[in-house]
């Protein structure tokens, strides 16, 4: 069985090809530049490295998001017409999951973060749990300060990852001290190849493919989502109800 796994949350586009959990190839850029003229040719030029055609895929994997607004749409709308052009089954996973893999083997907490901006961030907190990585606090947009202070509470060392773990790296110290690790250059970037693994794991476990109503995870609301939801006038705010959100815990309490 072979998979098709790309990424194009964040400013890193991933291309990957896996027979079942053997990658065959990976194509990994972490550039300014547009994912949507860029995405289409560098599928097309690892599977002509790889003497492949798109008729020999038989899995589609993508990132359903968060991150980029912009980039989860590519990646979802590319992923779904490739899959239901060739009637073959499409496949999600969490762009932070994806990239909390990079932290697979390290003994403690692993919090992958994407910059939301306005001081906010898309996050999560993991550790192993076997051979996978389990979700120890929900994914969420939230306040950074807040969400340090939430991660403080626990007496682990905590490995941060992404690219934009750079911009709040003094705020981490002072909220953990030594017990923050953070992640090289490469562990920074989500790779296509872990997305694939993710995915045929997914498939030896029975989970079923995604329907056609499958749609991205943005974590929060677009501008023009918020817009229409105002405009419907519900009473409450888009701000008060992605607060309340953000206050829902990993058991569902609040």
């Amino acid at each position: 069985m072979k998979i098709l796994a790309m990424d194009t949350t964040t400013l890193v586009m991933g291309v990957a090809v896996l027979e079942e959990n053997k990658v065959l190839g990976e194509v990994t850029t972490n550039l300014l530049k547009n994912h949507s003229v860029r995405l289409m040719p560098t599928i097309d030029r690892l599977l002509k490295d790889l003497d492949l055609k798109m008729t020999d895929m038989d899995v589609i994997a993508v990132t359903s998001g968060p991150g980029s607004y912009t980039g989860i749409r590519i990646g979802v709308t590319s992923a779904k017409t490739m899959a239901w052009a060739r009637k073959i089954p499409l496949y999600s996973e969490s762009s932070l999951t994806v990239l909390a893999m990079n932290g697979f083997r390290f003994p403690g907490l692993v919090v992958p973060i994407f910059d939301a901006r306005r001081q906010r961030v898309y996050s999560g907190v993991y550790r192993t749990c076997g051979n996978k990585m389990e979700e120890v606090m929900k994914q969420q947009v939230v306040s950074i300060h807040e969400w340090l202070e939430q991660i403080a509470k626990r007496e682990e060392p905590v490995l941060f990852l992404g690219d934009d773990v750079q911009s709040f790296r003094e705020l981490i110290i002072q909220h953990l001290n030594e017990r923050a690790v953070f992640g090289d250059p490469a562990e920074n970037i989500p790779r296509p190849s872990q997305l694939g693994w993710l995915i045929w794991q997914k498939i030896i476990q029975g989970e079923k493919p995604e329907s056609q109503a499958f749609t991205p995870n943005y974590l929060q609301l677009t501008q023009a989502e918020a817009n229409w939801l105002q405009k419907q006038g519900n009473g409450e705010s888009v701000h008060e109800s992605q607060g309340r959100e953000n206050c829902i815990s990993s058991d569902g309490s609040v």
